[in-house]
């Protein structure tokens, strides 16, 4: 065979020619440098240098946050710059106008350049983990959970490790609930700490779930590891539901998901058996329809609500299996009402339910009346039970309910069913120098059901439109018609 000779000059040349052409693809637009400056909990500032043979004229930043969402969800923006073969550009996004991300978040984002000469170039999409750089934060992995911490030691986090471990195979064995990825635990050293790394939280705030995003943050000290724990199993019950039942169309009542994550906790304590037997003998349980929304704002019926919410679960899994408790959440995740998916699959619907389970606990049958059905605000993850002790004031509502920061006393959730007319009758008393009375609900003083509200709630927004298309046109011709004769 014959042997080519190439000339060493030609090699050289191909050789650089073939190193140049990355930096020439899309039309000869670089990337020189891409990074971004978190001042956690703050903002996050994208900087990025661009270079090209003609005037860059075009720059747009795409940018999100890794979670479930109902569809593709991507964010723009555009920063100014004045056109040039090189430009630096830079945007900032302020999380005090978006509203705060939880720790442990993953942000994205990638960059869209155009040049004069209609060359287009698409940076690598890149990510970073929001989270502050004051702690020396540690990891322990292993059996689908991640728990970060940065005080207390390796025993302290290992400690929590195992029980977070460990409720997660409780409620894998008794409820049926597994994850679809592990789930990331962040422990704060205290609540100030926690308190430190969110915005727009409440001052009480000791710990809170984000199943869209699949991580937990809690503050937990080392004088109160019992309670952390407790905290640990409610709020991963929260993320398993959430990664389960996660839709656009479905809603999951509040005694359903309160009622699994204290069973996810391991049940009830003293105090709250206490109000639970308390109410059996007075003939004072609330409807299970009263449960359905918020809790009360009194601090010894929410944490009655808890109690019942506990038990009436615990009857469907101990009674019917918890193979029949994941369908009733599918059904509930694809749209089913409570009424239509328990009726289905147990045979009996929301009040059937309530009926057959105080019978099981020795209770009286239902008043029908004494019980009222307050308007169901769904939430992304309702407020968490009280923690047992002493009652405390009522707290301003989160979408994101938590544990409260003082293990040993009560939070009092908020009582969604009742939230405008409550905050219309503060602001009244507020002026007048007076202490307000929290009101019952709409649906109770109205004397109706929540679904017959909603009903009317959406005839009065369809008829608004109505009336807006039909009146729109004919004052428009009168006015024409007015301004001829004139």
């Amino acid at each position: 065979m014959k042997k080519i000779r190439i000339p060493i000059l030609l090699l050289l040349a191909l050789f650089l020619g073939g190193q140049a052409l990355p930096a020439r693809a899309q039309g000869g637009i670089r990337v020189l440098s891409d990074k971004v400056t978190l001042q956690f909990p703050n903002s996050a500032t994208f900087t990025a240098e661009f270079s090209s043979g003609a005037n860059i004229t075009e720059v747009a930043l795409e940018y999100g946050v890794d979670q479930l969402t109902c569809g593709t969800v991507v964010a723009k923006a555009f920063p100014e710059f004045t056109p040039a073969a090189d430009v630096t550009v830079t945007w900032t996004w302020e999380m005090l106008q978006s509203g705060s991300l939880p720790p442990g978040a993953t942000l994205w984002w990638q960059w869209q350049v155009t040049d004069a000469g209609g060359a287009q170039f698409t940076s690598p999409k890149k990510t970073v983990t929001w989270l502050d750089d004051i702690h020396a934060w540690q990891t322990i992995s292993g059996g689908n959970i991640n728990l970060h911490y940065y005080e207390g030691g390796e025993s302290f986090g290992r400690e929590l490790h195992d029980a977070a471990t460990a409720a997660m195979t409780r409620l894998s064995r008794e409820v049926g609930l597994r994850p679809a990825k592990p789930v990331d635990i962040y422990i704060y050293a205290n609540t100030d700490d926690l308190k430190a790394a969110i915005l727009y939280e409440p001052s009480w705030v000791g710990g809170q779930a984000y199943p869209a995003h699949n991580i937990i943050i809690i503050g937990i000290s080392q004088s109160n590891l019992e309670w952390g724990k407790s905290t640990e199993a409610h709020e991963l019950t929260h993320v398993l539901v959430g990664q389960l039942t996660f839709s656009c169309l479905g809603f999951i009542p509040t005694w359903l998901n309160e009622g699994l994550a204290m069973v996810g906790e391991g049940g009830l304590d003293s105090y709250q058996q206490g109000l639970l037997d308390q109410a059996i003998a007075d003939n004072t349980l609330p409807s299970l329809r009263a449960l359905t929304g918020g809790f009360s704002e009194e601090a010894t019926r929410a944490s009655l609500s808890y109690a019942a919410s506990y038990s009436v679960t615990n009857y469907l899994i101990t009674t019917y299996g918890q193979a029949k408790m994941n369908t009733l959440l599918t059904s509930l995740r694809d749209g089913s009402t409570a009424d239509e998916a328990l009726l289905a699959i147990y045979g009996f619907n929301v009040d059937g339910l309530d009926d057959a389970w105080r019978a099981s606990i020795g209770a009286a049958a239902r008043s029908g009346t004494s019980n009222p059905t307050p308007v169901p605000t769904p939430t992304v993850v309702p407020t968490i039970a009280p923690y047992s002790g002493a009652p405390v004031t009522p707290y301003a509502p989160t979408p994101l309910p938590t544990k409260t920061t003082t293990p040993g006393t009560t939070a009092t959730p908020d009582p969604f069913g009742t939230l405008r007319a409550y905050a219309t009758q503060t602001a009244a008393a507020l002026a007048a120098n007076a202490t307000p009375t929290p009101q019952p609900p709409l649906t109770e003083r109205l004397g109706i059901s929540s679904e017959v509200l909603l009903v009317i709630e959406f005839a009065v927004v369809c008829g608004v439109i109505a009336i807006a298309a039909v009146a729109g046109p004919i004052l428009l011709t009168v006015r024409r018609k007015h301004r001829r004769k004139s």
